[in-house]
């Protein structure tokens, strides 16, 4: 039996180093320590041994058993090290080497949005955000806008279920902000919203807003007025020429249309200002007192002010572009140009 043990020890090693992985190691080791192994099974014969054979036999069964299961732990590390050392050699990549593409570049209403930020932030204004699935509550009745109001008519809506719905303006904000802050106060809230429309060179069913309001003691509209006249300069870099005339909007009392004179032609009439020579920028006024009372806020004693930018509108004039299909299509050619 002491034989059959020292011929199982090369027997051991020489299928142990010849295992070339893990798995097979694991196999060798079954094959000698489990439960039916070789080991095992020469065990068994110590039934028909002498009391002093069967203590030799039994203290070399047990120093092979210790050097097996050592020499597995050993070969099982070796042969992990190789397995991670291949996957790393199969999924090396030189990030030094040239890899030929182009490098990238924002996208112009990113662009222009940061820089909006960076405006009213000078100004003391603070950045909001609010949800693009909105509450019929927020979108439309808390801003004046009742279920039979006919300014519904003019904001085709993408109806969800359940009174929900994609926001048709960023103006919710002005409701949950009032809801969450004590005046005084001022902020914006750029976002994206929607509108069931047909598209055109100057209309999207997808497009970016920055709704802004400000709610003190003795807010008037001079207040209004240079805080867009600061905002236009600050992102054409000159003085431009607008126009505010009164304006129909339930949630300001008055309300303003802020229209720009057209960058693309001059004034001169093109598809983006309609052949009028004047583009409509945004939609702005004092905030109407019932809004306020939504929010919470005594309009006896404050009053505010509120606007919503069209963010794509801003970009086209900044940059001459002519169409807003643009910035929705896949053409790599027009946004690298920023």
């Amino acid at each position: 039996m002491k034989e059959r043990l020292e011929k199982m020890r090369g027997e051991f090693t020489a299928q142990l180093n010849g295992a070339a992985s893990p798995e097979e190691a694991e196999k060798v080791r079954v094959a000698f320590l489990g439960k039916k192994g070789a080991l095992t099974e020469v065990l068994k014969g110590m039934k028909d041994l002498t009391p002093d054979e069967r203590r030799e036999v039994g203290a070399l069964s047990n120093t092979l058993k210790d050097e097996f299961e050592k020499l597995i732990a050993a070969r099982m590390a070796t042969l992990g090290r190789v397995e991670i050392e291949k996957q790393l050699a199969a999924e090396w990549q030189d990030i030094s080497w040239p890899s030929g593409l182009k490098r990238g570049a924002a996208h112009p209403v990113a662009v222009i949005r940061r820089r909006v930020k960076d405006i009213f932030i000078s100004m003391g204004f603070e950045v909001l955000d609010g949800p693009e699935m909105e509450e019929e509550e927020f979108n439309f009745n808390k801003l004046n806008i009742p279920p039979d109001h006919p300014a519904r008519d003019s904001q085709d809506t993408f109806w969800l279920t359940d009174g929900k719905l994609l926001r048709t303006h960023t103006s919710p904000v002005q409701v949950h902000g009032m809801l969450s802050h004590t005046p005084p106060f001022k902020f914006i809230a750029p976002g994206k919203v929607y509108r069931n429309e047909a598209v055109d060179a100057s209309h999207e069913h997808t497009f970016h807003q920055i709704e802004g309001m400000v709610v003190d003691k003795n807010i008037s509209v001079a207040h209004l007025i240079y805080s867009m006249k600061t905002l236009l300069t600050g992102i054409f870099e000159k003085e431009v020429e607008v126009r505010l005339r009164p304006g129909f909007f339930p949630f300001v009392e008055p309300g303003f249309e802020l229209d720009i004179k057209c960058l693309i032609c001059g004034g001169k009439g093109c598809s983006v200002c309609k052949q009028g020579g004047w583009l409509e920028l945004m939609p702005c006024g004092m905030v109407h007192p019932n809004v306020l009372r939504h929010g919470g806020i005594d309009p006896e004693e404050f009053s505010g002010f509120a606007f919503g930018l069209g963010l794509e509108r801003l970009v086209m004039m900044k940059y001459g572009i002519d169409d807003i299909r643009l910035f929705h299509g896949a053409d790599l050619r027009f946004f690298t140009q920023f």
